[in-house]
């Protein structure tokens, strides 16, 4: 187990136990745990241990991996990328889950606001656990859902998180932002498109 990984299940164990201990001296422990885990997490950040253990402290309740799901639409064997305001790379549709909307909706929202297209949901791709992939290390755990959508019209819109929208072959893409999606998980949502009997993926 790497260091990233000890730091991630120490963090998980003291959230979860300042979550439902009442004992005084148990929550001690717990918050020098949290303590620990924000010093071994700082050096993949970009934030002081001190500016992360705040951060960190924030989340209460039972931790659980965040969702990102993502719209995966195809037009003419090109599928629908994002260009990142943050990064520069290019992405699918698609974000951190909002409570209250289901999957497929946000899949919908996103790659309205993101590209302008209207899309209707038809079809789970993919979940994959973020960390078994070849992203950047992350201090969070994340599940990546992507959903199938059928392009139903619209034209091409940027947004405040958005600077170009574009649809691009299998062997033309772009620089990706990897910390959302890898070549390797672009390259099999084109298999899905060849072989649409395929079962979803899941880890």
């Amino acid at each position: 187990m790497s260091r990233l990984q000890w730091a991630r299940e120490i963090l998980g164990l003291a959230q979860a136990g300042l979550a439902y201990s009442n004992n005084v001296f148990d929550t001690q422990r717990y918050q020098r745990l949290q303590e620990m885990a924000a010093e071994m997490l700082a050096p993949y950040t970009d934030r002081p241990a001190e500016e992360l253990l705040a951060f960190l402290k924030a989340e209460a309740g039972y931790p659980t991996p965040k969702i990102d799901v993502r719209a995966v639409v195809f037009k003419d064997e090109q599928i629908l990328l994002v260009q990142e305001m943050t990064d520069g790379g290019w992405s699918l549709p698609g974000g951190w889950a909002d409570q209250g909307e289901s999957p497929s909706e946000m899949a919908i929202r996103e790659t309205r606001e993101e590209a302008g297209f209207d899309v209707r949901a038809v079809k789970l791709l993919a979940i994959y656990d973020r960390n078994r992939h070849d992203h950047p290390h992350s201090i969070w755990d994340s599940y990546k859902i992507f959903v199938h959508c059928e392009l139903l019209g619209g034209t091409a819109q940027t947004s405040i998180e958005t600077s170009a929208v574009g649809f691009f072959s299998e062997d033309a893409l772009p620089p990706l932002s990897t910390e959302r999606i890898t070549e390797k998980q672009i390259r099999r949502m084109f298999e899905h498109l060849r072989n649409p009997d395929l079962p979803a993926d899941f880890d």
